[in-house]
C-alpha cells in the first residue's frame, strides 16, 4: 500500500474516475462527499471496477467539527485530493454567495486542520477559468490570470491565492494545483461516469440525455463568435487521462521530486475543438441524431480556450492519451448503462 488518500468530493465524476486509479495505484482511498451532486451508486462503481471499496463516509467539507472527527478516526492520511465543490458556471452567475461559501470555506477547513494532523500534501482541483478571456491560444501556465467571468472561476482564483497564501505563511504543506481544461466522457467499463442531480449544467450529460430523449432539446449557446463555426472552443479532456494526473501528481508529492512548495499544471489536449463539432463527431460516432437549436449566449462563457501541456507532458510526466471518438463513445456507453438500470 503506497499511502492512505483523502478524496473530497470522490463520488462526483473527476473524483470517482481519480478514486479508481488511486486504488489501481496501490493507494488506500478515503471518499467524503455530501451527494448534493453525485450519488452514493458511484462507490459500487469503483468497488467493481477496482475489486476494492474505499472508505466513504457522507459528509460536507464546511463542516469542521465532522472533519476533525474523520481526521481522529482515520489517522495517517498522507494526502488529500480535493475535488468537492459547486461547479456550474451558470448557476453561479445566479447563485454567488452560495459559491463563495462552498468553495472557499471547504478548503479554508482542510488547510487548517492539515497540520494538526500532519498532512502534509494536497492537490488542488482548479480550472482553466482562471485565465478568463485568453490573449491568445493555446494557453500556458505562465499566462496572466484574469478578473474572472464567472464567480464560480473566481472561487478558484482565490482558492489559488489562498493555498498559496498558506504554504508561504510557513505552514508544512506542499500543494499541486491541477487546472482542468473539459472533462467529458466514463470510464470504459461504464460502471461510472457522469451523474448529475437534475437537469445537467455540463454539456456532454445534456448531448447525451438530449440523444436518449430524456431532454427535448439540446440549446447551443452562441454562434456568432469570433471562431470558425460561430460556436465556442474547447479543450475537451477524457476524465479518465484527467484522473491518472492526480495519481502522477501525488506520487511526485510524496516522493518529493520537486523542492517547489506549490506547483501549476494545465491538464488538456492542446486541441481546440468546437461546440459544434463536438455535436457533429457525437453524431458520426453514435449514429444518432441531434435535437438542438441556436440560442443566444449565455452570461460567464468564454470564446475560445485550449491549453499548451508542454510543461505537464515534460515536468509532471503526464500525457492525454485518449482521442474525442473513444471519449465520447464513452460517454454514450454510460448514458446507455443507465437507461439500462432504469436510472435515466
Amino acid at each position: 500500500m503506497k499511502g492512505k488518500i483523502l478524496v473530497t468530493g470522490g463520488a462526483g465524476f473527476i473524483g470517482s474516475h481519480t478514486a479508481v486509479e488511486l486504488q489501481n495505484a496501490g493507494y488506500e482511498v478515503i471518499i467524503i462527499d455530501d451527494l448534493s451532486n453525485s450519488s452514493e451508486d458511484m462507490i459500487d462503481g469503483i468497488e467493481r471496477i477496482t475489486g476494492k471499496r474505499p472508505v466513504f463516509e457522507k459528509l460536507d467539507c464546511n463542516d469542521m467539527e465532522g472533519l476533525k472527527k474523520l481526521f481522529e478516526t482515520h489517522k495517517g492520511i498522507n494526502g488529500i485530493i480535493h475535488f468537492a465543490a459547486s461547479k456550474a458556471v451558470g448557476e453561479s452567475v445566479q447563485k454567488p454567495l452560495l459559491y463563495y461559501k462552498n468553495n472557499l470555506l471547504s478548503l479554508i477547513n482542510l488547510l487548517e486542520l492539515m497540520p494538526q494532523y500532519n498532512i502534509p500534501n494536497i492537490v488542488f482541483s482548479s480550472s482553466c477559468t482562471v485565465y478568463g478571456e485568453p490573449d491568445k491560444n493555446p494557453i500556458d501556465e505562465t499566462a496572466p490570470v484574469k478578473p474572472a467571468e464567472s464567480p464560480y472561476g473566481n472561487t478558484k482564483q482565490i482558492n489559488e491565492e489562498i493555498i498559496r497564501d498558506t504554504v508561504k505563511s510557513g505552514a508544512p504543506i506542499k500543494s499541486i494545483i491541477l487546472r482542468y481544461f473539459n472533462p467529458i466522457g466514463a470510464h470504459p467499463s461504464a460502471e461510472i461516469g457522469e451523474l448529475p442531480n437534475g437537469v445537467p449544467q455540463n454539456l456532454i450529460p445534456y448531448i447525451t440525455q438530449t440523444a436518449m430523449g430524456i431532454r427535448e432539446q439540446l440549446s447551443v449557446f452562441g454562434d456568432d463568435y469570433n471562431t470558425p463555426d460561430g460556436s465556442c472552443v474547447r479543450d475537451f479532456i477524457n476524465v479518465v487521462d484527467l484522473a491518472k494526473a492526480h495519481v502522477v501528481a501525488l506520487d511526485r508529492m510524496l516522493e518529493n521530486k520537486s523542492d517547489d512548495k506549490v506547483e501549476i499544471f494545465n491538464l488538456g489536449t492542446g486541441n481546440g475543438v468546437s461546440v459544434l463539432q463536438l455535436i457533429n463527431t457525437f453524431e458520426k460516432v453514435t449514429g444518432v441524431k441531434l435535437n438542438y437549436k441556436i440560442v443566444g449566449r449565455r452570461a460567464g462563457d468564454i470564446e475560445k480556450i485550449w491549453a499548451e501541456p508542454y510543461k505537464a507532458n515534460h515536468v509532471l510526466g503526464w500525457t492525454a492519451k485518449e482521442s474525442l471518438d473513444d471519449t465520447l463513445a464513452s460517454a454514450w456507453k454510460w448514458q446507455l448503462k443507465l437507461r439500462e438500470k432504469g436510472i435515466m
